[in-house]
């Protein structure tokens, strides 16, 4: 990073070389790099530097200008603008590095970007409830796909014993290929400082259901009451939403960096999230290339290197499972907005239907 750039006030706040070298343009016409901290009907709030000092100040802007008819590219918490301060308006949004999207409800076919700009995604899940390795690897995909460092925050740990919460950071980590899993407990502070090292310097975003203690263990990393906090119901574990915007919170000094804190997530619909899906399940996308047809759906085919591993243990049957399940779930959302990638989903879908009926049905007359 070069002198100049080392030295602005938004470094703390992720401006970086790159950064600089995409708003020259912008820099050209006279308008001033800022970072989204908050959108809200309209208009935004961005972090700026301040002119008269080495720090950075706070302003509202509307984002008329830059509205799209595409969901996904709508600004949000994270982006990076260029915004001219003289009329209270953002230009453009530079490139992003990195985008959080999940899908909305099933009745429509788009995105939602939740985050942008994330160094890390960090998956909250709180330790008061069952275990729910099937949700975790859910947000992996996403995390994965959105370009983000998957990091697995296991939260509450205060209210497990010691052999247990490590039978569960060994289960979390096995369905979590590739990603950190960190137990940490706000109330004891078990963990934190562990975390912390992680993230300073770096953009973070902070996802999980309602309840899995996000505002709380955002609070802690802050280290300020920056979150309302409620507590959670003991039947179950589930809260209410106490985040109901997405915030750009800063990280203390001398590590610094930057929390982007979300609401509580009900649904986590996967959009496009191929790829994020095979990281995911390294495992099994590895053992598929060693089967007998390229193409294999991993269901009941002849010389399946993937069944094969699971009569042997070396995987586990809830993983193949959940595999198969998020990876129809991607294929339908691709599908919905294209109308011919869906016929050529749905023939290659009764393909294999047949092909799998003939291979019960040869592997049956082999056993009599």
């Amino acid at each position: 990073m070069s002198e100049h750039t080392a030295q602005h006030p938004l470094v703390r706040y992720g401006w970086d070389e790159g950064f600089a070298a995409d708003f020259s343009a912008h820099a050209a016409e006279g308008l001033t790099p800022g970072r989204i901290v908050r959108v809200d009907r309209g208009r935004c709030d961005l972090v700026v530097a301040d002119g008269d000092s080495d720090d950075v100040r706070h302003v509202l802007a509307d984002t008329a200008l830059v509205t799209t008819g595409d969901p996904v590219a709508i600004m949000c918490t994270g982006d990076w603008a260029a915004v001219d301060l003289a009329s209270g308006h953002v230009r453009a949004l530079l490139p992003r590095r990195t985008a959080f999207v999940r899908s909305t409800s099933s009745s429509r076919s788009e995105g939602q970007i939740l985050a942008a700009n994330a160094d890390c995604a960090i998956v909250a899940v709180s330790l008061a409830a069952d275990l729910d390795l099937g949700r975790i690897e859910r947000f992996l995909a996403l995390a994965w796909e959105s370009g983000a460092e998957p990091l697995v925050v296991l939260t509450k740990a205060d209210l497990v014993t010691a052999e247990v919460l490590g039978h569960l950071v060994a289960d979390t980590g096995a369905a979590a290929p590739g990603a950190q899993v960190v137990a940490v407990s706000a109330e004891t502070g078990e963990g934190l400082d562990v975390l912390a090292a992680v993230l300073g310097g770096r953009t973070s975003v902070l996802l999980g259901q309602s309840g899995a203690g996000k505002s709380t263990l955002a609070n802690a990393l802050v280290g300020a009451e920056v979150q309302d906090v409620r507590a959670t119901r003991d039947r179950d574990g589930k809260g209410r939403h106490t985040t109901t915007t997405r915030n750009l919170l800063p990280l203390p000094l001398p590590a610094g960096g930057v929390l982007i804190d979300t609401p509580g997530l009900r649904g986590v619909g996967l959009w496009d999230a191929g790829a994020g899906v095979a990281r995911t399940f390294s495992e099994i996308e590895a053992l598929a290339v060693r089967c007998r047809f390229h193409d294999c759906a991993h269901a009941a085919e002849p010389g399946c290197a993937v069944l094969a591993a699971v009569e042997t243990g070396e995987l586990h049957q809830r993983r193949l499972d959940s595999y198969r399940k998020l990876v129809r779930e991607n294929e339908w959302i691709a599908s919905r907005t294209d109308a011919r990638l869906r016929a050529e989903i749905r023939r290659d879908w009764k393909a294999k239907q047949v092909a799998g009926r003939l291979a019960m049905e040869y592997k049956r007359g082999r056993s009599r």
